[in-house]
């Protein structure tokens, strides 16, 4: 009778948790994820490894393991993904790996189209990000990496730096989280994202802007992880 109980508790809970209700509306994200998923039946990571989740700026880093060498990388980068996305399939990207450390960057959750959601969802998306890495993961830092100023999304940086700076507040109220600020790297002289660090979509980095990124992270990771 207790199993039986316990069952249905669980059931519920399940069903009431944020990554069931957003469970419907990322699901075209599964065959990328399965993808993902299948690397780690065919290679081990080091127990040491940074583990990086997030948008499509982690998946199109093609460089990622010389470039934050000498900390080993584990890339779990999909899609054009949301932090509800992100939250969704958290369970299957993060929980069967150990690591060190996990770096979040996600970027598509304002973007100036009809599905923008605000700064405070933005938050409040993060904070049950975090919730559900540590289920497993009591202690491990989660770095975030501020979301970066684009030339495409200018038109609705504030908002976005509005969505940077919950975050930040957060992230410093809870012990091993961290904020990774990256914005003054990449904007010029005139205020405006540097042209050469993106690719032509205005968008998605060159290698010279995840050489800039790089160089950030790793500074944020000597200095944090003991």
């Amino acid at each position: 009778m207790k199993n039986v109980v316990l069952a249905a508790f669980l059931l519920v809970l399940y069903s009431c948790s944020p990554a069931k209700k957003y469970a419907e509306s990322s699901r075209h994200w599964e065959k990328e994820i399965s993808e993902l998923v299948r690397q780690d039946e065919t290679r081990v990571y080091p127990d040491n490894s940074i583990l990086f989740i997030g948008s499509s700026s982690i998946r199109l880093w093609d460089n990622i393991e010389k470039d934050m060498a000498p900390y080993p990388v584990i890339q779990r980068g999909f899609g054009g993904s949301n932090l509800r996305d992100v939250l969704v399939y958290e369970n299957r990207l993060v929980n069967p790996h150990k690591f060190r450390a996990i770096v979040v960057f996600v970027a598509n959750d304002i973007y100036g189209g009809k599905e923008d959601i605000t700064p405070e969802e933005v938050l409040k998306l993060y904070t049950q990000l975090v919730k559900s890495i540590r289920k497993e993961h009591k202690k491990e830092p989660v770095f975030w990496v501020q979301i970066t100023p684009t030339e495409s999304r200018w038109h609705v940086w504030d908002k976005i730096q509005q969505a940077n700076t919950l975050i930040k507040n957060y992230t410093e109220k809870h012990k091993n989280l961290y904020y990774i600020e990256t914005a003054p790297a990449f904007l010029g002289a005139d205020g405006k994202p540097i042209k050469e660090y993106f690719r032509e979509d205005k968008l998605h980095q060159t290698q010279k802007g995840y050489d800039v990124w790089a160089s950030i992270i790793k500074k944020s990771l000597d200095k944090n992880l003991k």
